[in-house]
């Protein structure tokens, strides 16, 4: 286990690693300046794969470890956006500040739809948080609020401060989203691995048997919740810095399902199988559009549907099972040549 681990921390760093020096590859290889044309679209795609992967992470929480199934997470990763979307624009707070904020409206927001939602649970619990992010979508569509949420056009022209400005220091916002995912990625690590994590683990797998040993069952996926929304919320945050813009679509069933699709793809309560999950949808969406045009929606769910049935627990989750067989299998050869070998 301990060789095993150390492995683990030996890809991770090989991986962020090549994430750090990605752009200059891409500059080298394109013979462009690594502030504009190829490097600069290459840095794009990425960003927006460490958002979406942060927001995957934030459902694999819920869904993976705690065995939530909500339907409405998209209501904070659309909250984060529109929070910092009113404060940047309407009220000209600065960037740390209106962060904090999202944080700040994320913990009670979550809060509240838990203690109105988790006291049923299974599919109600689902349609329950549905309902909850459509009237957010609502309330954002709302004409009534046009001059702040901008309504159906949304909330165009978000003020991002120069320093990070995504168009013009493409680079450092690269590197910011990257080390926000890094930080997410470690968070969480660490409430999984924590005791509160293996109490969140027990009620997925059966929380009947986890309130008899004791635990309020409810406190601890209040706690789920609340570390999920904030992951979502600034997320979501992120997402409008990177768009300079939210509109009522990051509040819409599709963008929970995204993240759905995100964990199931990479590997339901792993953490880092979400995070690959968000790589592969916005990597292969990219070039199924680009080969085959707008047809690749279709395309993409062939592929999914092939995803599911070779590779039943995601990428990530099949990987461990099936490399636990082999490891098996290798050593029990190697025990059968050292028995041979001493007894010929």
């Amino acid at each position: 286990m301990r060789d095993r681990f150390t492995s683990s921390q030996w890809a991770g760093l090989t991986l962020i690693g090549g994430l750090i020096i990605f752009p200059f590859v891409v500059s080298l290889f394109s013979g462009q300046p690594v502030g504009e044309g190829v490097p600069k679209f290459w840095q794009g795609m990425l960003i927006q794969v460490f958002i979406l992967a942060v927001f995957a992470m934030s459902y694999d929480i819920l869904m993976g470890y705690t065995g939530i199934l909500s339907f409405g997470h998209a209501l904070f990763f659309g909250t984060g956006a529109y929070t910092i979307g009113i404060l940047l624009k309407h009220a000209g707070w600065d960037l740390g500040s209106a962060l904090l904020a999202v944080i700040v409206i994320a913990i009670i927001q979550s809060l509240i739809v838990g203690l109105l939602s988790l006291r049923v649970s299974g599919v109600y619990f689902a349609m329950v948080t549905l309902a909850f992010a459509q009237m957010f979508f609502l309330l954002a569509e709302a004409t009534d609020f046009r001059q702040w949420t901008g309504a159906e056009d949304g909330l165009q022209s978000v003020p991002v401060p120069a320093w990070i400005s995504p168009t013009t220091e493409r680079l450092r916002f690269y590197y910011v989203t990257l080390t926000f995912a890094i930080v997410m990625y470690l968070l969480a690590r660490q409430v999984v691995n924590s005791p509160t994590g293996r109490v969140m683990m027990a009620i997925r797998d059966n929380e009947t048997r986890a309130k008899v040993l004791g635990y309020h069952t409810l406190t601890f996926k209040l706690i789920a919740i609340t570390v999920s929304g904030v992951m979502a919320g600034l997320a979501g945050a992120f997402n409008a810095l990177w768009n300079l813009n939210a509109n009522p679509a990051v509040l819409g069933v599709g963008t929970t399902i995204n993240a759905l699709l995100m964990t199931i793809i990479g590997g339901v309560g792993s953490l880092i199988g979400p995070m690959l999950g968000a790589g592969v949808i916005q990597l292969l969406g990219y070039w199924l559009n680009v080969f085959f045009g707008p047809s690749w929606p279709l395309l993409f769910g062939i592929v999914y549907i092939l995803i599911v049935l070779f590779l039943p627990y995601g990428i990530v989750g099949t990987w461990r099972l099936r490399s636990t067989g082999w490891l098996a299998m290798w050593r029990e050869r190697s025990r059968s040549l050292i028995r041979f070998f001493h007894h010929p």
